[in-house]
């Protein structure tokens, strides 16, 4: 059974809010809730996203015990965990084996991946996702993670954009001195919905104004313009995930030019993991391998330590 989203809401204490320090921000383009810091030059990371081999990973003939495995045997930097798989009972014990066999591996564990819908609009539906996000930092903290990717969702029928996305703001405010608390950075990611475009997810984490509450670019998602908002999002990215595929101007299909996204990547100052999230149509025990190769590769070539 997979970790499923119907539970009761759940009703955490908070500890006393505590001041965070503030950090020195990218100027103009980076603005307000920004966790780039300034003069920091490039330092990429590889990282092979679990969403690669879903079907794998639903029908059980590979484990997250074997993906490390697999980072160790391609040379790469992490995992990230995408949650959907995880098991719902004996979760605890299935964490801590997790967690030791990456760390006697040497194989970092930065990111998790979860389900979330944030375009609510009824107090009591906020309530149930802060509760939800709270959980999951609990689960990330617990597995040594320090990144959660979250997704925006869709705007309910006759309700605009403008209040969905503050909606979503919302939520993830009243998330996010929870998740530094326990050293975790939110990542809201482009992924269609309220966050399709880069104008909109970056108004919603400026909006947002924490430290701990950044977006997670992936590479393959924008449906126009992708480069440009590319490189719109690359001061606010706190995590980010790889596609061999990005949409052209006519919403097709075409192959991703790699060495001009990471070139803009480390033109950005980016600090942080590049995950190959593999959705072609080729075998992924044929094709992740090749993939990154040639992502580690290019992380070597542009980072700058």
């Amino acid at each position: 059974m997979v970790v499923g989203r119907d539970r009761p809401i759940i009703r955490v204490m908070l500890t006393r809010r505590e001041l965070i320090p503030s950090l020195a921000f990218l100027p103009a383009v980076a603005g307000a809730g920004t966790p780039r810091l300034v003069g920091e030059g490039p330092r990429l990371k590889t990282a092979i996203c679990a969403y690669s081999f879903r079907k794998a990973l639903a029908d059980g003939s590979l484990s997250y015990l074997d993906l490390v495995d697999m980072a160790v045997e391609n040379g790469v930097d992490g995992l990230d965990s995408t949650v959907y798989w995880f098991p719902r009972d004996n979760l605890r014990s299935f964490l801590s084996a997790y967690r030791r066999k990456a760390y006697l591996a040497a194989v970092d564990l930065p990111s998790i991946a979860i389900r979330s819908d944030l375009c609510k609009a009824a107090p009591r539906d906020q309530e149930r996702e802060v509760a939800w996000l709270r959980h999951w930092v609990d689960i990330s903290h617990r597995l040594g993670s320090s990144h959660i990717r979250v997704f925006g969702g869709h705007v309910p029928e006759g309700r605009t954009e403008d209040e969905a996305a503050s909606w979503v703001a919302e939520i993830l405010k009243r998330s996010a001195d929870y998740a530094a608390d326990h050293g975790v950075v939110l990542g809201l990611e482009n992924h269609g919905g309220i966050t399709s475009g880069a104008e909109r997810i970056i108004q919603i984490v400026r909006s947002v104004d924490h430290p701990n509450v950044g977006i997670n670019l992936d590479t393959g998602n924008f449906r126009s313009e992708p480069y440009r908002q590319i490189e719109m999002s690359l001061p606010y990215a706190v995590n980010s995930q790889f596609k061999v595929n990005i949409r052209d101007e006519e919403g097709n299909h075409q192959p991703s030019d790699w060495d001009r996204i990471v070139a803009m990547f480390a033109e950005a100052g980016y600090r942080g993991y590049m995950a190959l999230e593999y959705e072609a149509a080729e075998d992924p025990f044929t094709a992740v391998p090749h993939h990154l190769a040639r992502l580690r590769e290019l992380a070597a070539r542009f980072s700058s330590g």
